[in-house]
């Protein structure tokens, strides 16, 4: 797909990389990218890869956009208070870059739906703010073996990983799932919403940049992937690590007698 004259000029920094050139800007261009939350997470994540000129972003949120959502999800403004979050995200991404499509799914993500909106896109980025949601992404990711960069944060911590766990890695065993990192679905008692516990704003920046940075990677085919590892950040200490992340032979998605054959909504609940 060839770069118009103005696209030269905006991706001009990308162009002059080694390991991206013209080639790689194109393949951004050919790319479609489903990003499930426009909120924290999502907010920094569609608008670097905006800005990175992927051609095609999708967008599914069911929400609109509140005040108190504007202390952390930037792609949002004042004036977007009350419309809902696809719209408000699809103005702001035209406004940086044109050149990107915008493809709006004013619903939430369902046993219903999820396979269908996945098969369309070549990666999905989970930037969602609850474990049912992440649990049926991931698993649908996984039937639909499309590459799944999932993020999640606290109120002064966050972790990335990216999941692929329908290929398997150097030795033959399979990649780990979100399963396999998991586990079983989480009490919703057990893990309290940012509503209730609150979080810094910039912390969902941070990880959602890395995020869009860990998606565009995977695009591109460039660097080592977070697939088999999960990178963690403690904001208070400001510090990085990352822990291995291994196939666990009994989860039941990929594991050695998968229960899990299909999307059911039982499994989500």
């Amino acid at each position: 797909m060839a770069l118009l004259p103005e696209e030269l000029e905006r991706y001009a920094r990308h162009i002059v990389l080694a390991d991206m050139g013209g080639a790689g800007q194109a393949k951004l261009k050919q790319a479609r990218v489903l990003v499930v939350g426009a909120g924290g997470l999502g907010s920094p994540v569609l608008l670097y890869l905006a800005a990175a000129g992927v051609g095609t972003l999708g967008i599914v949120d069911d929400d609109g956009v509140s005040l108190s959502n504007l202390q952390r999800q930037i792609i949002h403004r004042t004036e977007d208070v009350g419309t809902p979050k696809t719209e408000s995200a699809a103005r702001a991404i035209a406004a940086l870059n044109p050149h990107v499509a915008v493809e709006q799914h004013r619903t939430r993500l369902s046993v219903a739906n999820a396979s269908s909106l996945i098969t369309g896109y070549d990666l999905v980025v989970d930037a969602c703010d609850n474990f049912p949601t992440r649990f049926l992404l991931s698993d649908a990711c996984y039937f639909a073996r499309r590459p799944l960069v999932s993020a999640a944060v606290g109120q002064f911590d966050g972790q990335i990983s990216t999941f692929k766990p329908y290929l398997t890695g150097p030795d033959g065993t399979p990649l780990p799932s979100y399963r396999c990192f998991i586990g079983d679905l989480p009490e919703r008692a057990s893990f309290p919403s940012c509503e209730e516990m609150g979080i810094l704003g910039a912390l969902p920046g941070i990880i959602g940049s890395m995020q869009a940075m860990e998606a565009l990677k995977e695009l591109l085919g460039i660097g080592e992937g977070l697939a088999g590892r999960v990178l963690m950040y403690d904001a208070l200490l400001a510090r990085f690590f990352t822990v291995a992340l291994a196939w666990n032979p009994d989860n039941p998605l990929t594991g050695r007698s998968p229960g899990i054959t299909g999307l059911d909504a039982r499994n989500y609940t």
